[in-house]
């Protein structure tokens, strides 16, 4: 079994959340006249059932912060045990302004593996202005598999290594709905250990660089169109960004690499006098030119969101070019809005190399629940289970949607 994976994750943190945002604030009573409830009131009503308000418009989410948290222990051959504590916090700046969220979390399993992300989306008043940041300390030892989507399950090879990652995109509205940004992004990683094949082969990372320290330096240009109702959890509308991304030895890399990811997702009810949801989402990640250190090359689950390849271990496949679609759709289990499922399929594509084609297509199925921790941001917890190719399978947990 390939291990849980436990994300707390802020959505299109360098694509932005540039919805209206107005659906974040989920009236305490639905149109169908049912009074929609997250697991804060359940535990609320264990504990104090007499003093639950019924039927009140909660808009507090205006200007007040609303938090949503969870603590979660788990354990598989691979991680043995792991503990996480995720968290997310929603806010506006003022009545007129998108909503802005900030997420964290810090994690540590068995095997020595330490990671701490933020992750920030913050809109200025009137939503002139969007600041997204994501910054991460990772001590990670971790599996990886060779290039290419072709690559054996078998040739499993551990790295060990530390990682950084400093990164910052300020996009300003151009006209509604759509928004344009500059920005910087560093990623290192040093004291790399390479523990090599147990088959006795020469492994890829060998072959490609063998590195003990990667560094790459440079600045970000992005574009997003997003009219979607609500960014955590959408109902309808439709997202698409551009980002280009340009490391340069001017500015430290070690050596000059593009990369560009485009990203689209479209939201639609179905039925459409329901509350379910039918997602869809293609995510491509391509290196365009030079030759980019092996930890920093397109991968599975190391896409901005984590959320890539849910069947498949982080790492699994890794490529210069990397094709990934995944289609979800999301049930309402109960009136009151607290418990939900998922079914989803997805199926990337990634080459070996730079200048080397796609090879096979890798699929992945699962389905899961989804329980409201917060119905004025409509936040969920995501408790997913997904199958892949050889034998790939994993228990996946997340606050909020995987797209």
């Amino acid at each position: 079994m390939f291990p849980i994976v436990l994300r707390a994750q802020v959505k299109d943190v360098f694509h932005g959340r540039t919805a209206s945002d107005s659906a974040a604030i989920d009236t305490a009573v639905s149109s169908a006249g049912v009074r929609q409830i997250d697991i804060t009131d359940v535990v609320r009503k264990i504990l104090k059932p007499r003093n639950i308000r019924k039927n009140k418009l909660d808009d507090s989410l205006v200007v007040k912060p609303t938090f949503s948290g969870l603590p979660a222990v788990g354990y598989t051959l691979t991680t043995k045990t792991a503990g996480t504590l995720s968290g997310n916090m929603a806010f506006r700046t003022n009545p007129n302004a998108k909503l802005s969220t900030v997420t964290a979390s810090a994690a540590y399993t068995q095997n020595k593996q330490f990671t701490v992300p933020v992750e920030s989306n913050i809109w200025t008043k009137n939503s002139t202005y969007n600041f997204l940041g994501d910054y991460r300390f990772y001590k990670y030892p971790q599996t990886t598999f060779g290039l290419g989507s072709n690559s054996p399950i078998e040739d499993q090879e551990l790295l060990d290594y530390y990682f950084i990652r400093f990164a910052e995109v300020v996009q300003h509205a151009i006209v509604p709905n759509f928004f344009a940004g500059l920005g910087y992004m560093m990623e290192v990683q040093w004291k790399i250990v390479d523990h090599p094949l147990s088959n006795g082969k020469r492994s890829d990372f060998e072959k490609y660089d063998s590195a003990a320290k990667e560094f790459a330096s440079g600045f970000i240009v992005n574009a997003v169109y997003d009219n979607r109702d609500n960014s955590i959890n959408p109902s309808r509308g439709i997202y698409a960004g551009v980002q280009f991304r340009s490391n340069l030895t001017a500015l430290g890399s070690q050596q000059n690499w593009q990369s560009l990811i485009i990203d689209t997702r479209t939201y639609l009810k179905f039925p459409a006098d329901s509350r379910n949801v039918l997602a869809f989402w293609s995510y491509d990640w391509l290196i365009v030119e030079g030759k980019p250190p092996y930890l920093d090359l397109p991968s599975t689950t190391w896409d901005v969101y984590s959320n890539t390849g849910r069947g498949y271990i982080q790492g699994r496949f890794r490529g210069s070019k990397m094709v990934y679609l995944e289609s979800e759709y999301r049930i309402a289990l109960t009136a009151n809005g607290l418990l939900g499922m998922v079914v989803f399929v997805n199926a990337e594509s990634l080459s070996a190399a730079p200048g080397t084609p796609l090879e096979s297509i890798q699929p992945g199925v699962g389905a899961g629940l989804r329980i409201k921790l917060n119905k004025k941001s409509k936040t969920n917890l995501a408790v997913d289970y997904g199958f892949g190719a050889q034998g790939s399978n994993g228990l996946f947990i997340n606050i909020a949607e995987a797209f």
